[in-house]
């Protein structure tokens, strides 16, 4: 008697498309609770509302696709209800990040509409002098950034999890906290003066990007699902590589990218001096004549865009841009293989994670 062979099922893809409504829409119903407390409570509902235009203007929310998918690797399902309000979580505490960002490096735009601490300095001026309404814009942009943080755990904590769940992801949410400030740290305090130091160019970001963006929200998905160490490092080597390839391809995309694809200039990562690794390779192979060109441009607040140009010139004619395009493939060709022999890894998530890793490598956003 022939043994009956059960057939192979097809793994269910997760829909991302659906996860990100989702997201958005408990966001959305968040946002308008505190607007509605606010109101009844006579205390200013702007932080609220102006939280939700800017959430409501764009983003990936790669975050909380990355949380959702950590799930599905651990457990090959669909995220449940309180997943997906974690991986929401996850989204606010990134406009926490961005609104302060934004302030520090005084961004004047972001996905193709002004920067919070502008928008709420332009609206200061019909009562305020220009420097004082600047001034109340950043104030108020920097408390409502410190409210996002804030609410960040607010969800978090009422999102419906076990205790053990919750007992399991504190840390990692700790470690991840703790990680990108550092990260911002480093940005900044290497801002305006890049070098030739390779190590900090990359520590930058990895820690700023790489840990925050890609490998601490899968590790949030997986231990809420009862991951096991081995998920876990699987999900790093997959992760780590996918992070810094997504930084580099941002680094390129704020030099050379498409301003109306980007929704940023072109100018302000050149303006501020930020010490990337598309500067720093280029320094460090730069000739004598070229490297002092590059000096005396970069971090001028006031450089237009034929400097600009001259400056995309020397990084392509150094070979810092093409090698900047040889680390992201280097990269994803890392992350590629990691999957391509992953054990650990549900493989429900495997196709995402694959398709996720050509995208962000490959994006002109």
């Amino acid at each position: 008697m022939t043994a009956t062979v059960p057939a192979q099922r097809t793994p269910t893809p997760l829909d991302l498309k659906s996860l990100r409504r989702d997201v958005d829409a408990a966001l959305h119903q968040f946002l308008q609770g505190k607007t509605a407390a606010a109101a009844a409570r006579n205390l200013p509902d702007q932080a609220a509302r102006t939280l939700e235009e800017f959430l409501s203007a764009g983003g990936k929310r790669l975050r909380p696709v990355l949380c959702a998918l950590g799930w599905q690797a651990a457990t090959g399902t669909p995220p449940p209800k309180p997943v997906v309000r974690v991986a929401a979580s996850l989204e606010m505490f990134h406009a926490f990040r961005l609104i302060h960002d934004d302030i520090i490096d005084d961004r004047a735009a972001r996905r193709g509409a002004p920067t919070v601490h502008r928008t709420l300095a332009t609206r200061h001026t019909a009562h305020h002098p220009e420097p004082l309404a600047e001034r109340l814009g950043s104030s108020c942009a920097l408390l409502i950034g410190s409210l996002a943080l804030t609410w960040s755990d607010e969800i978090l904590h009422t999102a419906g999890l076990t205790s053990s769940q919750l007992l399991a992801v504190l840390p990692v949410l700790d470690v991840m906290h703790t990680e990108v400030i550092y990260g911002e740290y480093l940005d900044v305090t290497a801002t305006g003066h890049p070098t030739v130091d390779l190590d900090r160019a990359l520590a930058i970001v990895r820690y700023k990007t790489a840990k925050y963006t890609c490998e601490r929200p899968l590790h949030i998905g997986a231990v809420l699902g009862g991951a096991r160490p081995s998920l876990l490092r699987e999900l790093t080597g997959y992760a780590q590589p996918l992070g810094e390839a997504f930084q580099l391809r941002d680094d390129l995309l704020g030099v050379f990218g498409d301003p109306k694809a980007t929704g940023r200039s072109r100018l302000e990562d050149l303006r501020a001096g930020k010490h990337t690794m598309l500067l720093t390779l280029a320094l460090r192979d730069a000739s004598p004549a070229h490297a002092a060109v590059l000096r005396r441009l970069i971090g001028n607040p006031h450089l237009t865009e034929a400097d600009a140009t001259q400056i995309r010139n020397i990084l392509t004619v150094t070979g810092a841009r093409a090698h900047v395009e040889g680390m992201i493939h280097e990269r994803r060709e890392r992350v590629l293989r990691q999957l391509g022999t992953a054990h650990a890894i549900h493989p429900e998530a495997q196709d995402a994670l694959r398709r996720l890793a050509e995208a962000t490598t490959r994006r002109t956003t």
